[in-house]
């Protein structure tokens, strides 16, 4: 797996206590507002990308979605937690990780 850089963001993240993983607590962020930016994995089931996304319409909040290339062993090894969703619940975090996962899709077209 290549060296990412969103990955090290979302471990930043991670360590300053600013994501919920795991599909309670990332539905719980959803719910409460606490998120505007929810990551799958790409091997996450179409099922939990579309309770996720009736989730955020019923929030009625402004709620970015992004599936990237790395599955849910992948993250598990980035980050030590295996999860298939995450969210990001700072908006400083959640803007650089969607700005570096733009850069990637760009770059090396992966556009998910």
């Amino acid at each position: 797996m290549p060296n990412k850089k969103y990955l090290s963001m979302l471990g930043m993240a991670r360590r300053a206590g600013k994501l919920s993983m795991g599909h309670d607590m990332a539905v719980k962020s959803v719910i409460e507002h606490k998120t505007d930016l929810v990551i799958f994995a790409s091997d996450a089931s179409k099922r939990l990308v579309d309770e996720f996304e009736v989730s955020i319409q019923k929030s009625k909040h402004d709620v970015a979605v992004k599936i990237i290339p790395e599955t849910i062993n992948d993250i598990h090894m980035a980050l030590g937690y295996k999860a298939g969703v995450i969210t990001v619940n700072d908006i400083n975090f959640s803007g650089r990780i969607k700005e570096l996962i733009n850069q990637e899709e760009n770059e090396y077209g992966n556009k998910d």
